[in-house]
């Protein structure tokens, strides 16, 4: 997968790309990520990339010239080309998913009031990472590069993908770590067990359970098949399974032999 980023800010990425699983991701190959500085396309006499808009407005807009030449220059019909704007779709990750597997993606950065309105004819797809109001695409450039190379083979471990927040539908089961009682508050008993399936079973529970009560929308949203329902009504009666008793007593059993 190759990342090119047009920006006005190349700076920006220095330490994102040079830290962590992007990093190794870079080294070993998985990735490839083009910095391309928006200012060295620009015709404009003075350098300028911004102009205030025509028939006045507040703040300035970014021109089409230095940015489609930059364009241009740096990618080819093949490759996928996404705008950063707050009038693209919500980035989730099932867009994530899609995009990669794609090979070749471009990803222009905005910057001041946006861009001139013409731009837009040359990229495939216009995408947002919220309704919220940044000071630039760099940072929300970040968060493509981030959950779209964790897709890509061998940058992360397929385990690791299989049950995260958001790839089956549901958010993530909650985890904990020693000790078993922290501030009164302890490990619930049932990931002692050894009971392996059981396990499986309560953490699926679990993450309806959180789901319906942090994400309502995407509850709602989701397929339940006959052990969900069954699960979704042993919630809702607030009672502990049997199930999830007899493993937790067979543990407890199987601890005391051994």
């Amino acid at each position: 997968m190759k990342f090119i980023i047009l920006t006005i800010f190349p700076e920006m990425y220095q330490s994102f790309l040079s830290t962590s699983i992007i990093k190794r991701a870079i080294g070993e190959g998985l990735i490839e990520v083009k910095l391309v500085n928006i200012r060295d396309y620009t015709k404009d006499k003075y350098g300028r990339i911004d102009t205030p808009p025509i028939g006045g407005g507040a703040g300035l807009i970014m021109k089409c010239q230095p940015i489609i030449d930059a364009l241009k220059a740096n990618s080819t019909d093949k490759t996928y080309k996404i705008s950063l704007s707050p009038r693209g779709h919500i980035f989730d990750e099932k867009k994530a998913i899609e995009l990669s597997k794609k090979e070749e993606i471009v990803i222009l950065c905005g910057h001041y009031e946006g861009f001139d309105e013409r731009v837009y004819n040359y990229f495939d797809e216009e995408i947002s990472i919220g309704d919220f109001v940044l000071t630039g695409g760099e940072t929300a450039s970040f968060c493509l590069i981030d959950a779209i190379s964790r897709l890509i083979k061998g940058v992360i471990s397929e385990d690791s993908t299989k049950e995260e927040s958001f790839t089956n539908g549901l958010l993530e089961y909650p985890q904990y770590t020693e000790p078993y009682n922290f501030e009164n508050k302890t490990v619930p008993d049932i990931l002692y067990s050894g009971n392996h399936k059981a396990i499986d079973k309560y953490h699926k529970k679990e993450a309806i359970r959180i789901t319906k009560k942090y994400r309502p929308d995407l509850f709602d949203n989701y397929e339940f098949n006959k052990e969900d329902l069954k699960l979704l009504k042993e919630l809702e009666s607030k009672l502990d399974a049997k199930w999830e008793i007899e493993a937790i007593e067979k543990g407890k059993k199987f601890t005391k032999n051994h």
